[in-house]
């Protein structure tokens, strides 16, 4: 039998496992250690490394795609290397994208300035 004279009964030590959910009050397990937030510096490291990996596979295409092809456009024709057509158009989409996205987004914020400004 175990000794427990002079104790109360929040000194006494149990072996119990509370159940889930249950209402007993013990001591508070310790807070894990918060994973530290990105700052900018690790921000900007990991996108010059994914950068960097970008032009890495970007000189591949272009090494492996070097012949050159025909290329005609809107009655131009031009000799180019294929690597630096598919780039072209690639560039030339993306760009046709990013405006009809301005476009898109310039609708939208002027439908909220009327609505925001509307005489009510």
């Amino acid at each position: 039998m175990t000794e427990t004279q002079g104790l109360t009964g929040t000194d006494v030590v149990s072996d119990a496992v509370p159940e889930p959910g249950g209402s007993e009050a013990g001591p508070k397990a310790p807070a894990a250690p918060r994973e530290p937030r990105p700052s900018r510096l690790g921000r900007a490291h990991a996108g010059l490394i994914a950068g960097a990996v970008v032009l890495v596979l970007l000189l591949v295409f272009i090494l492996e795609n070097a012949h050159s092809v025909d290329v005609g456009f809107l009655g131009a024709h031009l000799r180019l290397p294929l690597a630096v057509a598919l780039l072209l158009a690639g560039v030339g989409g993306a760009l046709l994208v990013g405006a009809i996205g301005a476009a898109r987004i310039s609708q939208l914020r002027r439908s909220i300035h009327r609505e925001v400004h509307r005489p009510r």
